[in-house]
């Protein structure tokens, strides 16, 4: 899990100030249950007031861990990412990743997977910004990555990458043949993630999993950086081409619109271009030649 930063107390002339209080956690399975609810998880994001406890501090850009609460006594976790905190980067235009974030939630909701936590745009506290349900992760979830012989990967598991561990020796990092993990891997595609890191992937109580922080996704150019190479050059699967045909036609319609709030025209145009080209190869993306394909750091 990130770490938290706790909010400094304040203190007076004559009194030594207090330990600021721990920031409230999510419970496992109540932050799973309401993230597989999205149209509650949703009303309660739009309409409940933002409580700041803290800075994720592994975060490049401002993320803020809040209390969301609700007048009827709902609340939950989430993290709050203003705009005004964002970094400016060359290949993205400024103020424009809060927005990406949300156009990720939209796309992951239409193909039916919801690999997205619940996302939307509204104001709060250090003005308009991205405000995601916090999904805590199952501390009993079996591993997603792991190092192991280098010789090759053990049964269920897929290689990613030689990755030296010091003192001249390598060893072959891995993730599982997970159905959830493939699904995640064709959602980036389409997405054009450029960072799709391990402490990205987020493994739910309730046996689902969800990918964040989705700031540097719909680049025109392709930068599909991910640690998700298991099945490169692999045939997809049969419910990848059928959710990819849905998406082509909802992204000509519905979902097109509900995406153009927050990408350019040329950006939309390209995930549409991303769409058509994995429904005619059939298969799941190689690395580029041109694009570090790893994110660094690689969790």
């Amino acid at each position: 899990m990130p770490a938290r930063e706790r909010v400094p107390a304040l203190s007076t002339p004559t009194a030594r100030p207090a330990d600021p209080p721990e920031p409230p956690r999510s419970d496992p399975a109540e932050s799973a249950a309401l993230a597989a609810d999205p149209s509650s998880a949703l009303r309660l994001l739009r309409e409940g007031g933002l409580t700041v406890h803290g800075r994720l501090t592994d975060a490049s850009n401002a993320a803020l861990y809040c209390t969301v609460s609700a007048a009827d006594g709902r609340r939950a976790q989430a993290v709050y990412k203003p705009v005004a905190g964002e970094r400016p980067l060359w290949d993205f235009p400024d103020g424009t990743l809060a927005g990406r974030e949300v156009a990720a939630y939209e796309l992951s909701a239409a193909t039916g997977w919801d690999l997205v936590p619940p996302t939307v745009l509204r104001d709060g506290p250090h003005g308009p910004g991205m405000v995601q349900l916090w999904v805590e992760p199952d501390p009993e979830a079996a591993p997603l990555l792991a190092l192991q012989d280098p010789r090759g990967p053990e049964d269920g598991w897929l290689p990613i990458v030689r990755a030296e561990v010091g003192d001249g020796r390598t060893a072959l990092l891995v993730h599982p043949d997970d159905r959830r993990l493939r699904r995640l891997a064709v959602l980036d595609a389409v997405l054009n993630n450029a960072d799709r890191k391990g402490g990205h992937l987020i493994p739910a109580a309730d046996g689902r999993l969800y990918g964040i922080d989705h700031g540097v996704t719909f680049n025109t150019e392709g930068k599909l950086r991910t640690l998700l190479w298991g099945w490169a050059g692999q045939p997809l699967p049969a419910e990848a081409a059928e959710v990819l045909t849905g998406l082509a036609v909802q992204l000509d319609g519905a979902l097109g619109e509900r995406l153009a709030p927050h990408l350019t025209a040329a950006e939309l145009d390209a995930a549409r271009s991303r769409v058509a080209a994995l429904l005619t190869t059939g298969t799941h993306p190689l690395p580029s030649e041109d694009w570090p394909s790893i994110p660094w750091p690689p969790v």
